[in-house]
């Protein structure tokens, strides 16, 4: 393995309740089960420690029940935090509501990931042949956007950079969301939030279009589409769409983090990017077939899929999935 992952995002704690369908205005339902667990930037840095790649965490957390929380979930997935935690706030939280079909709404409220300022990120060291994320959340917070930006742009050019826009796209003011896409290596996104950069087109437009005009030292953009895959396009403009994987799914929650936290993983060792592609198509496919927004498979766990899905020649891997 070649280099670490350093994740500057934000890690909040998820209150995870599962419930037949969203209440109607002003109606209640009751949950089938509930669930406190480690969420947001947390579920991309399992995918990528699952897999063998090292992570730090460059972000900030809280000093309360909250914080507390996250670092034992750190701890026990071998996560080092390299920055102190907050002296005057908790970390955040986020309420997800997951219905019957696999599909999930949240509600978030920011803490101390919220906050980011360039001390703060002084302990936060770069090494050579390093790899460097971050996501949209984190520069969607007035409070750390400038900071990051400016933390990202001072980076070596020799760094790779990985960045995932996320649902709150909209909420980044343009001119910072056009330096940190400048400053970006790999971009994954899904094919909403490709289009709220790019404009209006088909997904092979977009991504011509996010290299040519948004990410112009990108190696090449990732363009998540659930599942049915991804399509890849390279700074070279060779392009390839890789189909995901048919399974069963019970809770997409986090699927997009471990998308991206494989994929990274896998380029991070020398896989070439569209292989790199489908073994994220398939730690992705792994990952919604078990609750849990950090469901994130082992490496072992997604060769053995893929040897499944070989010989079966491609067909339904429902038979060979551990939920």
């Amino acid at each position: 393995m070649s280099g670490r992952l350093v994740h500057i995002g934000s890690a909040v704690v998820d209150y995870v309740y599962r419930i037949d369908a969203l209440p109607a205005p002003g109606m209640e339902k009751t949950a089938s089960s509930y669930a406190q667990v480690a969420g947001g930037g947390f579920n991309m840095m399992v995918a990528a420690t699952r897999t063998g790649m090292k992570v730090v965490f460059g972000g900030q957390l809280g000093s309360g029940p909250n914080g507390d929380f996250l670092r034992a979930a750190f701890t026990a997935e071998g996560i080092e935090t390299l920055t102190p935690p907050s002296p005057i706030m908790d970390s955040g939280n986020c309420v997800a509501m997951i219905s019957s079909d696999a599909e999930r709404t949240f509600v978030s409220w920011p803490g101390a990931e919220s906050v980011l300022s360039l001390d703060m990120m002084a302990p936060v060291s770069v090494l050579t042949e390093d790899w460097v994320f971050t996501s949209g959340y984190t520069l969607s917070y007035p409070g750390s956007r400038d900071a990051l930006t400016d933390w990202i742009e001072a980076l070596s050019g020799q760094t790779p950079f990985a960045f995932d826009p996320t649902p709150v796209i909209s909420d980044i003011p343009r001119p910072v969301l056009s330096r940190v896409l400048a400053r970006t290596t790999w971009l994954s996104c899904n094919t909403t939030e490709a289009a709220d950069i790019a404009g209006p087109g088909d997904v092979e437009t977009l991504a011509a279009r996010l290299l040519a005009d948004h990410c112009p030292k990108a190696d090449g953009v990732v363009i998540r589409a659930g599942a049915r895959g991804c399509l890849v396009r390279l700074a070279d403009g060779s392009a390839r769409t890789i189909p995901g994987f048919k399974v069963a799914a019970v809770d997409t929650n986090g699927a997009g983090d471990t998308h991206i936290g494989a994929f990274v993983s896998a380029l991070s060792r020398g896989v070439q990017p569209f292989e790199a592609a489908r073994y994220a198509n398939a730690s992705a496919a792994l990952s919604v077939t078990r609750h849990g927004g950090s469901s994130a498979p082992t490496d072992a766990e997604i060769q053995t899929f893929l040897s499944h899905a070989a010989a079966s020649g491609g067909r339904n891997q429902e038979a060979h999935l551990t939920a």
